[in-house]
């Protein structure tokens, strides 16, 4: 009933967020989704992603099947494109394989086989889905928000010592190799998750189950989520409010050369076209999800998970996509919503109630410092800047600590017998 009920909230969803995108012209998540039945796919390794979070429920034979049948649907594709002269990209493949599986659970499968098939292809396709209702939301927020808050956050991160416009000289010096592979891990971010996903639910195909907690929910609720605080809290960031790529609508050609100057903040109209989802930094939130959730792999998936994050982190603040202060929500934000998660698991014992309730007034108070006490924050740095990173660190502990207390007890070690001596 669960899976059902969350079945009909997201076409829900999807069709409110299709009919929203058509009041604006353009084609919504549905529309797009279906077109890349035929047409050439906007990200063919999503695609092969989601199909891999799909075969978790199948025994390997099956999977060898699936793939297989995907790489000849792809070159079928590929063949006709070069003939014609299409756009290419792979991944159709990918998606008729998860289409044709659905298929199969309705009319060959029955009972728990039937249900878990279902489920299997229901994760993949809410992985796909979630990159299309994104672009449905950040279409709906530069549209409905024609005012922007930067030069409040922009003025506020002056607490954290301007992390942007730091980081963005650091990648400037890096060259072009630096910035390939920043923006490598920044666009591949969902592939990196389905990695850690697949190690958590390795074992879904024999246990006939999905593990209580794993990855793609929290990935999934954040990016539910955070396009609301969008709305609330419109940011574009610096490279647009203070870079070349804002245009006339920037303050000024400033990052990454010269930070802003303090200066009392105001609300500032910007262009219709540039998404306003810096606040908060999703893609620090997704890294930090990527990263709590590798802990417990093996340590090549550890170290990739420290890895991720540090370059996201990098790649955010280095392209001017997010000011230090999304940041700092972000991973507050994260961590919030893997706690909510975990106890809702655990049936809201009294130590998730309060580690929730803690996140979230945390989250709350950075936006309200933001957005009215930007100029305190800026004038004593040395005061706010601690005081935010103090207070994010308190969340990454309770946090930890409150994980330590859910894991299962070791059972203690049987003492040994005493043995007769031998004479």
């Amino acid at each position: 009933m669960l899976w059902t009920a969350a079945a009909v909230v997201t076409l829900a969803f999807l069709i409110a967020l299709e009919i929203a995108a058509r009041h604006y012209g353009v084609p919504g998540p549905i529309t797009n989704q279906a077109r890349e039945v035929i047409f050439a796919p906007k990200s063919g390794p999503l695609l092969y992603a989601s199909m891999a979070l799909m075969l978790v429920v199948l025994p390997w034979r099956q999977r060898f099947i699936a793939i297989g049948a995907a790489v000849g649907i792809d070159i079928v594709f590929f063949l006709v494109r070069w003939a014609v002269d299409a756009k290419m990209m792979f991944g159709n493949g990918a998606l008729w394989v998860i289409i044709g599986c659905a298929v199969i659970a309705v009319t060959r499968r029955t009972g728990p086989e039937r249900v878990l098939l279902l489920k299997g292809v229901g994760l993949g396709l809410l992985l796909v889905a979630g990159r299309k209702t994104g672009d449905a939301w950040l279409l709906i927020t530069s549209k409905t928000r024609p005012q922007v808050l930067d030069q409040y956050v922009a003025t506020a991160d002056h607490a954290l010592g301007n992390p942007s416009w730091v980081a963005g000289k650091i990648v400037d010096a890096t060259g072009a190799v630096g910035a390939h592979v920043l923006d490598y891990v920044y666009i591949q971010l969902a592939v990196a998750a389905v990695v850690v996903a697949l190690y958590q639910l390795r074992n879904v195909a024999s246990e006939g189950r999905f593990p209580g907690h794993h990855l793609v929910r929290t990935f999934l609720v954040i990016g539910l989520l955070g396009p609301g605080i969008y709305m609330i809290y419109p940011v574009v960031g610096p490279i647009f409010a203070y870079g070349a790529d804002g245009g006339h609508w920037a303050v000024a050609n400033l990052w990454p050369d010269t930070p802003p100057s303090v200066v009392t903040p105001q609300h500032m109209p910007f262009n219709e076209i540039t998404p306003r989802n810096c606040m908060p930094s999703l893609h620090t939130a997704w890294a930090t999800t990527i990263f709590i959730h590798s802990r417990k792999g093996p340590r090549a998936l550890r170290y990739a998970g420290v890895f991720w994050l540090i370059a996201t982190l990098g790649a955010t603040l280095g392209f001017g996509y997010h000011y230090g202060a999304d940041i700092v929500a972000g991973v507050v934000f994260a961590y919030t919503i893997d706690a909510a998660l975990r106890a809702y698991d655990r049936g809201w014992d009294r130590a998730g109630i309060q580690l929730v309730a803690y996140g979230t007034v945390v989250f709350t108070a950075f936006l309200l410092s933001y957005r009215f006490l930007p100029m305190e924050m800026a004038r004593y740095p040395w005061l706010f800047g601690p005081l935010l990173l103090v207070a994010m660190s308190s969340v990454v502990y309770g946090y930890l600590r409150t994980a330590r207390l859910w894991e299962p007890k070791a059972a203690p070690a049987k003492p040994l017998e005493p043995q007769p001596e031998l004479v």
